[in-house]
């Protein structure tokens, strides 16, 4: 038991692991009830949780077994009656005011994997604070009953609701999203939902609104489609090529569980993240008055900054992890809160990444704009300076992270590449930044022997520069 036990790890966004292996229904029911005793230590179980999941192979009978334990605890369950996106649930846990949701998914992971985790009562990603108490848990007998819980017949008692939050996420996005201007521009969009829980929500949503738009990889597929539900520009090539072909305004895509985005322009040009993070915070500003501050992991773009700095505005910088944002986001106003990796979320919306609210927003400014978002962007870019962005991964032993990020702090070099160091920060890995704006971090991969090392500057070939500096540090040590 105990070695079993101790593979039971939350990562910054829950557990995930290898279906079969270590993600079995017995270590599945050891998690769920882990979050019960949680919720029971901390008057939380009367208000019920939410359970959910993705597209992933065998998410419904994993939702089963979570229901079962939670029902043997007596806690009340509320059911959805299909998969669904990691951020509809998190809308769902503020309408019906639960103690939270526990969903089961791996995000973007290969589809070998599956993952649960649990969204505390405010809609958004768990603080480490409550992970680790969770995990303190984990190990204690399930309670008695659990695996002989009947469903329909909690049903029947009240233990059990099904409740189908579509429609009123739908009406929230309306609230949000100017869908006329979007309708009135006569804009075409591809959605490509990636075989995910996306697929019956942003084309849905658009269609109900007017808007001109088709989907490709629209059914389920557990497999998806041989390759990985995340919206990098390698995985987007058959929408690339799909905008193309029809001549569309925009790719929209997102991933597994549609907590990630991903966007193409109309010439087929893939829009990074970063670029996405900064074109939304213009298009707010610019166009909506908002007001607040902006919130960005450590590893997003500086592009964000310039453009702050522009508006008055304050940025507040976090470690990797879109719980990190959300703490900000629930204690502040924050015009819009992103990472480099597809997660934002914005004023007004849960504090939980949503790929669909993302995607909705590009499709809005290119309504609003009138122009594809790759010549927006290079007006942006005339006007603040330009920055390139790029990250690489670097095989590194697992004992030797800990001592390089140490001689790192401790001693610094004081000029790369002809540029000077004007600052060393290391809430999340060792970021490094210099005299002329340009960056470069140097952040260890949790489940991998790999440093990740991210790079900006002002050019492509300052990039190269400075990802080959960073190279030579890491293999100095």
């Amino acid at each position: 038991m105990a070695s079993r036990i101790s593979q039971i790890k939350f990562g910054t966004d829950g557990w995930r692991a290898i279906m079969c292996d270590t993600f079995t229904f017995e270590n599945v029911r050891l998690v769920v009830q882990a979050i019960a005793a949680y919720l029971l230590a901390n008057n939380k179980s009367d208000k019920g949780v939410i359970v959910g999941h993705d597209a992933r192979f065998l998410g419904e009978r994993f939702a089963q077994e979570a229901a079962k334990v939670l029902i043997a605890n007596g806690i009340k369950v509320y059911m959805l009656p299909n998969d669904a996106p990691t951020p509809v649930i998190a809308y769902a846990v503020t309408q019906h005011q639960t103690a939270g949701a526990v969903v089961f998914t791996a995000s973007h992971n290969p589809p070998e994997y599956n993952g649960i985790k649990y969204i505390p009562e405010y809609g958004g990603p768990a603080t480490t604070e409550i992970t680790k108490a969770i995990e303190s848990e984990v190990g204690l007998p399930v309670a008695e009953g659990a695996e002989a819980v009947d469903l329909p017949a909690a049903r029947q008692k009240g233990r059990l609701e099904i409740i189908d939050p579509r429609e009123e996420y739908f009406e929230h996005l309306n609230s949000l999203i100017d869908f006329p201007r979007i309708a009135e521009s006569g804009l075409k969009m591809v959605c490509d939902p990636m075989h995910g829980s996306g697929r019956h929500y942003l084309a849905d949503v658009l269609m109900a609104n007017g808007c001109q738009v088709e989907m490709i990889r629209g059914n389920r597929d557990p497999l998806f489609g041989g390759g990985l539900p995340e919206p990098t520009a390698a995985q987007l090539a058959p929408l690339v090529e799909r905008v193309r072909e029809s001549g569309s305004h925009l790719g929209l895509a997102t991933d597994g569980d549609a907590d990630r985005f991903g966007v193409i322009d109309g010439t087929g040009q893939y829009i990074t993240p970063n670029q996405v993070v900064a074109l939304l915070l213009v298009h707010l500003v610019e166009r909506r008055g908002y007001k607040g501050d902006v919130v960005r992991t450590v590893a997003t773009t500086h592009l964000v900054d310039k453009l702050a700095a522009k508006y008055g505005l304050s940025v507040l910088e976090t470690p990797v992890g879109f719980k990190y944002i959300c703490e900000h986001m629930r204690k502040r106003p924050v015009i819009i809160g992103g990472e480099e990796s597809g997660g934002l979320s914005i004023a007004g919306h849960i504090p939980e990444k949503d790929g669909i609210l993302a995607n909705l927003l590009i499709a809005e400014m290119r309504a609003v704009w009138g122009e594809n978002l790759s010549s927006i962007l290079n007006r942006i870019m005339a006007n603040v300076g330009p920055v390139f962005s790029r990250r690489i991964d670097l095989r590194y032993p697992d004992e030797k992270k800990v001592s390089l990020l140490k001689k790192l702090v401790a001693a610094p070099p004081e000029e790369i590449a002809g540029r000077k160091l004007v600052q060393i920060t290391d809430i999340d890995g060792v970021k490094l930044v210099f005299d002329d704006g340009s960056w470069f971090l140097i952040r260890p991969s949790g489940t991998e022997p790999l440093l990740r090392v991210y790079i900006e500057a002002e050019s492509e070939e300052k990039v190269e520069e400075l990802q080959d500096a960073a190279a030579d540090i890491v293999h100095q040590h």
